[in-house]
């Protein structure tokens, strides 16, 4: 409901509608409050302020709250954007609104959350101003539910504003903001915030499936409305009140669901879809058990989650079922309360509550998850960890598994039994030492899915290994779980945390042939404080090794002479070396409209240090700086060898040759190729040399890679493979 400040009469009919003559009155003088501290400020279109104000109380009164959090709503931008002050609102509305309104205030650093590359102090900043907002919400969620009603104001018209402005809020909505309210069960506000983002964020796409929804409406409705009328028969027949419609398909979903199981729109069968309302859960089940008698239903489209309710408390049955001409509608049974809930989410506690002012055991049910987050904040060293904690607990897909005493524990999608453990508590998780899951033994690295029950084996005493922070091997899935690990070696397994670390960025040098490396320095260009910092981070994970080896090439690359003349330009159509590929954009200084070729000798990919040598006919060849042959034209002909760097060309691939030795066995090239083809690495040759004697083989694997990073995890997860010795990049 959007209606102009100068229609405040009508506005206020409207509003007042249910409410106690008392508050609606506070209501009005809250509307004339607004209308004078926003005199004069205008939107983008053009338009009174205010009148945003006036809308986002609307669609506020539409969820059904209370009267102060339509008043905060009317005034939630007054004390950031007006001289307006917490002090005056709370004398004028009491201290309810002035809490509300500053809640609402301090959640504007979730804007910040997409993006968080700022320096140490930005990011320890922006940590507490989340652990500020989180407050908040944990205080009085109603904080939140005007935040969602602010952005899907804005979201509505955000047509007025430019096109940068537009893809960069509709991302942060999508990202931010639609899972918010997802996490909140108000789905009215998340589909609709989901529909609106995706319509500036992919317009053609967006108007492809909203063409196609519309091309069919009519046969679509018409075959709805049949199927609804058999279906209201079938359920009148058997003594089952329901009431029965269609049920609209939002644009959004269907482009997820076509991204998801890759189907095309004429694929999909939940296009047709009507929802049942009845009055019990035995109907539910009732009415589920006559339609699959009455119509066949498809294996693999059935979801109870009346039995297991979603994290937001989302409650229904989902079913899909061949109709009439062998169409395929899926069907919804619920409650009517459960309706409301799921429409509304938390907002529904306090519907038809009026004057209420503290949250139901639900609602403390239901921001738990942000207590728990607050609580883990200690375990957290780093500012940013504790940030993406928020969005992996917030904003990520979820599965929902069973204690063997019938708790529901829900983690992020792709979680392991090691992950079930540190959600049970952090000791369960240190003392893990093995997993059963429906009864039987599964490795730690196991991925739970829903519905199932998980029983954690323990020891007495001990702590975690050091291989459950390696991301390559899987073992922990949620940030909770890595935070708790990553705090236990720091705090109580320091020695062996920093030989452990310092152990596995020499293995990384050595694999990636690099030497004479100064630690301290690589320490301060990856942005950490010492060689101490920086084995730690190398063991938890939060720095890669090859990162860490990517970044050892830039400070091994010699700086370029200020003083030269520099000139940067994009060199294609040249050639590598036995290779049908192009380069890399590179930049080269000094030298100008030249081929370039990468040299088959040294074989460079993007992140070496490169020089390159001008030859007499064929360009630039492009070599390593540590090759025999490039260091010999340096002492011979050092004039003709020129500073090169490389471009951002991330979809180039380059070739690389491994070096892998091991003792052999059965089915040691199968697993070899099994790496390569998990990793996406295509493989341009291979030959083999046994030693017989003592039963050794060596390999020479030329590869393709796109960059160091990527040579690095290849390496790494070759080196873990049974009766493999080394692993090396050939020099």
């Amino acid at each position: 409901m959007e209606l102009p400040a100068d229609h405040v009469p009508a506005w206020l009919q409207v509003i007042g509608e249910g409410r106690v003559d008392a508050d609606v009155q506070r209501i009005a003088k809250a509307a004339e409050f607004a209308i004078q501290a926003h005199q004069g400020q205008t939107r983008s279109s053009g338009e009174d302020y205010v009148n945003h104000t006036f809308a986002v109380a609307g669609i506020v009164h539409e969820l059904g709250l209370d009267a102060d959090v339509v008043i905060a709503a009317l005034l939630h931008d007054s004390v950031e954007d007006t001289s307006v002050t917490l002090r005056q609102l709370e004398q004028e509305f009491g201290k309810d609104v002035a809490k509300l309104v500053d809640g609402v205030t301090k959640m504007e650093v979730i804007q910040e959350f997409a993006d968080h590359k700022g320096g140490k102090s930005q990011s320890d900043a922006k940590a507490e101003s989340l652990r500020k907002m989180m407050l908040a919400m944990v205080d009085d969620v109603r904080v939140v539910l005007i935040k969602l009603c602010d952005r899907l104001h804005n979201m509505r018209t955000l047509g007025a504003v430019s096109q940068a402005k537009q893809k960069r809020v509709a991302a942060e909505t999508l990202e931010i903001f639609s899972p918010l309210a997802n996490r909140l069960g108000v789905w009215q506000i998340k589909w609709e915030l989901e529909d609106l983002a995706f319509r500036y964020l992919e317009p053609d796409i967006y108007k492809t499936i909203a063409s196609k929804l519309n091309e069919r409406r009519v046969t679509r409705q018409q075959f709805i409305d049949e199927f609804t009328q058999d279906l209201i028969a079938v359920l009148a027949d058997n003594g089952i009140r329901a009431d029965v419609h269609g049920r609209v398909k939002h644009i959004y979903s269907i482009w997820n669901k076509m991204q998801k199981k890759g189907l095309q729109f004429e694929q999909l069968f939940d296009v047709r879809a009507v929802r049942i309302l009845v009055d019990s859960v035995q109907d539910c089940y009732a009415a589920l058990g006559l339609i699959h008698t009455q119509w066949k239903y498809i294996a693999g489209e059935f979801d109870d989650y009346i039995a297991t309710p979603k994290e937001n408390n989302y409650r229904s049955i989902h079913t899909a079922v061949i109709g009439p001409g062998g169409r395929v509608v899926e069907v919804q049974i619920r409650t009517h309360e459960m309706h409301e809930y799921n429409e509304l989410g938390i907002a529904a506690h306090w519907r038809y509550k009026e004057g209420r002012r503290d949250a139901d055991d639900a609602v403390n049910n239901k921001i738990l998850w942000l207590r728990q987050l607050l609580e883990w904040k200690d375990e957290v060293a780093d500012a940013n960890e504790f940030i993406d904690r928020v969005k992996d607990e917030v904003f990520e897909d979820r599965v929902y598994v069973f204690s063997p005493q019938g708790k529901v524990v829900d983690l992020a999608a792709g979680g392991t039994p090691l992950d079930f453990a540190y959600a049970i508590h952090t000791e369960v998780g240190h003392r893990c030492r093995g997993a059963k899951v429906n009864g039987k033994m599964v490795p730690l690295t196991y991925k739970l899915a829903t519905g199932e029950q998980v029983h954690i084996i323990t020891a007495k005493s001990g702590g975690p290994s050091l291989d459950w922070l390696d991301p390559h091997k899987g073992y922990v899935r949620s940030r909770r779980a890595r935070s708790a690990i990553q705090h236990w070696f720091r705090h109580e397994n320091r020695d062996e945390t920093i030989a452990h670390g310092r152990e596995i960025l020499e293995r990384e040098l050595d694999r990636m042939n690099l030497s004479a490396v100064n630690l301290e320095h690589l320490a301060k260009q990856l942005g950490v404080d010492d060689t101490e910092d920086l084995y730690f981070k190398l063991v938890d994970g939060s720095i890669k090794p090859g990162r860490a080896a990517a970044a050892a090439q830039r400070l091994l690359r010699p700086q370029a002479n200020e003083d030269k003349e520099q000139l940067e330009l994009s060199l294609r159509g040249g050639r590598a070396a036995n290779d049908d590929r192009k380069p890399a954009d590179l930049s080269i200084q000094g030298v100008s409209d030249l081929m370039t070729n990468l040299a088959k000798c040294c074989q460079p990919v993007p992140g070496d240090k490169v020089l390159g040598f001008v030859t007499r006919g064929a360009g630039i060849t492009i070599h390593r700086s540590d090759c025999a042959n490039i260091m010999y034209q340096q002492n011979t002909a050092a004039e003709r060898v020129v500073e090169v760097a490389w471009g951002a060309d991330k979809e180039q691939t380059y070739p690389m040759t491994v070096l892998i030795r091991a003792f052999d066995r059965k089915g040691l090239l199968k697993d070899i190729s099994t790496v390569f083809a998990d990793e996406k690495v295509n493989v341009l040759s291979l030959s083999t040399r046994t030693d017989v004697k003592d039963q050794s083989v060596q390999m020479e694997v030329k590869v393709e890679v796109a960059n160091l990073e990527m040579l690095s995890k290849l390496l790494a997860k070759l080196d873990q493979l049974p009766n493999v010795l080394s692993v090396k990049r050939k020099n």
